[in-house]
């Protein structure tokens, strides 16, 4: 994948499993492609509730002895990229709270557009807030003392933020998930033997052998107890649904099953259409590893040019590393991801990754495969170029950042340095999904399904005294 484009946040959650927060565990395993900065869970008894979380990777943060403590037949999980908030401990999720109504425990994967708005007022009535995430608002809004119960304090809740939220709640004996009315973030339902799973990819169930159930809908809100799944829509009037493209397009695992369809297949069809509208006389297709190659592949099918892994990538990156001595330079580009010299030597080569954000790293890759002897480059983009900045829970830059915003194609494929360069187009992109009304391309278009004010800036709830 390109750089610039962050992962969200992967949810799990387990009722009725004496393994609850082992199952977790191994569903956060699953996401970690979601989110690599922290990793939290939460578990219930039937009378205490126990929470672990830390910075850095499930495997970082959970060993068997932390995991061992988390007893109970409830639980819900969180790995973290932050879309809202900076990088610290206090921000890792779930975040849990006592009230005057229990324990409660949330796990948000999205963006409020009013979170900052929403959380001025309540501060203006005197909320004191522990962290920067915008998931905190919906905790204090949940407190409000009006309210019989916290079914109809939840309901109240939702109903108050606006933008992208798919939210796991554990509140004491009972899992609840949430999806916004637009659907933008998936969240899947299945079962265990008895237990019921909720989880942010359907790759998370196949882990732990759940059967997938189905996809809770847009504007549902699912509450699971002793009694069962109990499923309510308290938004009202059916809002335009507005999936994310990018689940498709990046960010969701290619062997889930999301927003009705095969992750996989969806990006093979990505490159098959890119291949048409952009022929070019080639030796070898190459993916950028990962996520170039369910596309790199389609369009190697539909242009009959045989397909070769001309990119190593070096899967065993920490978060961090020794810096190298100043004269290596792209140390960051050179230790992800390797060219095949004798593969490459004299050969014109079609080149399939997802995305261009700023074009910098992109720039850094072109380079490397023409000194390992490529003779042509030809660049094939298996999305249409990034023109806006994302307001529900993607980690662009902002507008002026974005190479696509502010350049044209030419002035693009100058700047990579690639013999040409192909982008998909939109009404292309759209043609390979299902029910192409149903998907938000704001990133593309500029349409963008909730209104905001300004470019959102992800630290807008963070202290600015001395």
């Amino acid at each position: 994948m390109s750089e610039g484009i962050k992962e969200h946040c992967g949810l799990f959650g387990v009722y009725g499993h004496k393994e609850a927060a082992r199952l977790t565990y191994l569903g956060l395993y699953a996401l970690q492609h979601r989110g690599e900065e922290s990793a939290g869970i939460a578990s219930f008894d039937g009378n205490s509730v126990y929470s672990h979380k830390g910075m850095g990777l499930v495997s970082d943060v959970f060993d068997e002895e932390k995991v061992s403590r988390l007893g109970g037949h409830v639980a819900i999980g969180h790995v973290r990229y932050s879309t809202t908030g900076s990088t610290t401990l206090k921000n890792a999720q779930p975040v849990l709270v006592d009230y005057s109504r229990g324990t409660v425990a949330i796990g948000h994967n999205g963006n409020l557009v009013n979170g900052a708005i929403l959380r001025a007022e309540l501060e203006a009535r005197g909320a004191i807030f522990q962290t920067t995430l915008d998931s905190e608002t919906i905790i204090h809004l949940l407190a409000r003392p009006e309210h019989k119960n916290f079914e109809e304090s939840l309901v109240f809740a939702l109903k108050q933020i606006k933008g992208a939220f798919s939210l796991v709640i554990m509140k004491e004996d009972q899992l609840i998930g949430v999806r916004d009315p637009h659907g933008w973030r998936p969240l899947c339902l299945g079962r265990l033997g008895g237990a019921y799973i909720l989880a942010s990819e359907t790759c998370a169930l196949d882990l732990i052998e759940a059967e997938f159930v189905r996809e809770l809908e847009p504007g549902e809100v699912l509450f699971i107890n002793k009694k069962g799944p109990r499923s309510i829509k308290p938004f009202g009037e059916s809002k335009r649904v507005a999936h994310c493209i990018f689940e498709q397009i990046y960010f969701a695992r290619p062997d889930s099953y999301i927003f009705g369809e095969s992750v996989h297949l969806v990006r093979q069809k990505l490159g098959h259409r890119l291949a048409q509208e952009h022929p070019v006389n080639a030796d070898l297709v190459i993916p950028v590893p990962d996520s170039g190659t369910p596309a790199a592949l389609g369009l190697s099918h539909e242009s009959s040019i045989p397909l070769e892994m001309g990119i190593i990538r070096n899967h065993y990156i920490g978060r961090t590393f020794i810096q190298p001595l100043q004269h290596i330079r792209d140390f960051g580009v050179k230790v992800k991801l390797n060219p095949i010299r004798e593969l490459l030597k004299g050969k014109r080569v079609i080149v399939v990754d997802d995305s261009i954000v700023r074009g910098t790293t992109s720039k850094a890759r072109i380079k490397k495969l023409f000194q390992a002897g490529a003779k042509e480059i030809h660049m094939r983009i298996s999305c249409p170029p990034i023109k806006y900045p994302c307001f529900y829970g993607i980690d662009f830059p902002t507008r002026k950042e974005l190479i696509a915003a502010n350049n044209s194609i030419e002035d693009i494929r100058k700047f990579l340095g690639v013999t040409t360069l192909g982008y998909l187009s939109v009404e292309g992109l759209l043609s390979c999904v299902s029910c192409p009304k149903n998907y938000c391309t704001a990133c593309f278009t500029g349409d963008y399904p909730v209104p905001f004010g300004g470019e959102a800036n992800k630290f807008a709830t963070e202290y600015k005294g001395y």
